[in-house]
């Protein structure tokens, strides 16, 4: 569950955290506020949403899809086997 909330907001979080590096490397300190105007701040906030979007995109068509009916775990012989995709 928290993978499903991590990467996203990893993903959207990367923009404003790109932009206090690039401060830092420009000697600036980033927790000033006037560096943080209105339309830099939208700029990283739909750049940030874009990554996101790219990124549930990207999982959606990249990840593995398990082929045929999934049977759960059941007792058979008194054992207990395991789910499996048959």
């Amino acid at each position: 569950m928290w993978r499903v909330i991590l990467q996203p907001l990893l993903l959207f979080v990367t923009p404003f955290v790109l932009y206090a590096l690039y401060l830092l490397a420009r000697r600036r300190f980033p927790f000033v506020a006037e560096l943080w105007t209105r339309s830099v701040v939208s700029t990283l906030t739909i750049a940030g949403l874009a990554a996101a979007v790219a990124g549930f995109i990207a999982l959606g068509v990249l990840t593995t899809r398990n082929q045929g009916a999934y049977v759960p775990a059941h007792i058979e012989d008194g054992r207990l086997a395991p789910g499996r995709f048959q």
